[in-house]
């Protein structure tokens, strides 16, 4: 014979105590009519000794909550995002959200279809990551109240809020850095160039050698991902009857370790003797010895803290109006620029 299952009332009568007492001693988000923590201690041993155990889905039906943030990624290879991945679930859970975790297509084909189907989950709001969202799904999203939160990137559409790493000061930092260390020939190779984050470094980067009176000498596309840095590397650097680059520019650590590589074993170019390069994230693969890649540094811990602590305040209804937060990067100096004066 099935055995009956415990419920709030039962424990409540165990205790001694009222029903909304023990809601309120189960609950994730602390309330001003909270119980006494006597009462909580009570409450809590009798819920053990009679197994009881919350049912998150019936809360959830009485508060319109489900406490559920959704994190939409796009890929996690890159250890920069899946270290946030990691960060983002834990943050989220010391404030009482769970996460659920939807990988998006690598540009914006798809991404509406993906954002309708996770809404049927009855989230409580969108963290963002290498994603970019549309304007009818801004739309879509604002009519729902369901907040919206971007992380490490940015679109300028009303009532989506925002954290993100100052890219177009991370893009002039480098500029300045290989100008100041000797470097003439200056390469750029950019990331998917309709994402904020490739088009306001590729930006800053620019405009620091236009006032220094450089240009750029060539610049290639990786698109954030392997194979096409590959093809790209190979392009600039393949011909060796061409007066190569001194210096590259890559936009994330992502394609400039994958840039190492093949400039090393395929190549043979020796960095940075033969060419300095350049990152931006500082991933910790960039710190291991064999690349010691000089790069920006993004604060993703600062980042993470503001994007929960948004989407928080945001869901609680504790704030009106969004936030675009944009936080210092660092340079980060290891053994991949050479002093050429």
């Amino acid at each position: 014979m099935k055995k009956s299952k415990v419920t709030s009332i039962d424990v409540a009568r165990h205790a001694g105590v009222s029903q909304s007492a023990v809601s309120r001693a189960f609950s994730r988000t602390p309330t001003q009519s909270g119980v006494s923590p006597e009462t909580k201690k009570r409450i809590l041993k009798s819920a053990d000794e009679l197994g009881y155990r919350p049912n998150a889905i019936a809360r959830s039906l009485i508060t319109q909550r489900s406490n559920i943030v959704a994190l939409l990624f796009s890929y996690l290879d890159n250890q920069f995002y899946a270290l946030a991945l990691e960060k983002l679930c834990i943050e989220l859970q010391k404030t009482g959200f769970h996460a659920l975790v939807f990988m998006m297509p690598s540009t914006d084909e798809g991404v509406e279809e993906t954002v309708s189907q996770l809404l049927e989950y009855q989230v409580d709001g969108i963290i963002t990551a290498s994603v970019e969202l549309s304007s009818t799904l801004v739309k879509f999203c604002s009519q729902r109240e369901i907040p919206v939160v971007m992380f490490n990137r940015f679109q300028e559409h009303e009532g989506i809020a925002s954290v993100t790493t100052d890219n177009v000061s991370g893009g002039r930092i480098a500029a300045r850095h290989l100008i100041e260390t000797g470097h003439r020939r200056i390469a750029l190779l950019s990331g998917w160039e309709r994402s904020s984050t490739s088009r306001d470094r590729k930006f800053g980067f620019e405009a620091e050698l236009r006032e220094n009176g450089h240009r750029l000498y060539v610049h290639e596309v990786g698109h954030f991902d392997l194979k096409r840095t590959g093809e790209a590397i190979r392009k600039m650097f393949g011909d060796p009857n061409d007066a190569h680059p001194d210096a590259l520019f890559a936009l994330n650590d992502y394609m400039a370790i994958e840039a190492i590589s093949i400039l090393r074993s395929e190549l043979k170019f020796s960095i940075p003797d033969d060419l300095s390069v350049i990152g931006f994230d500082d991933i910790p693969l960039a710190a291991m010895p064999e690349f010691s890649l000089t790069t920006l540094r993004q604060p993703i811990n600062n980042m993470v803290t503001n994007a929960v602590r948004q989407i928080n305040e945001l869901v609680r209804k504790n704030i009106v109006e969004v936030e675009n937060i944009s936080l210092a990067p660092k340079l980060i100096e290891r053994r991949t620029v050479k002093q050429r004066r």
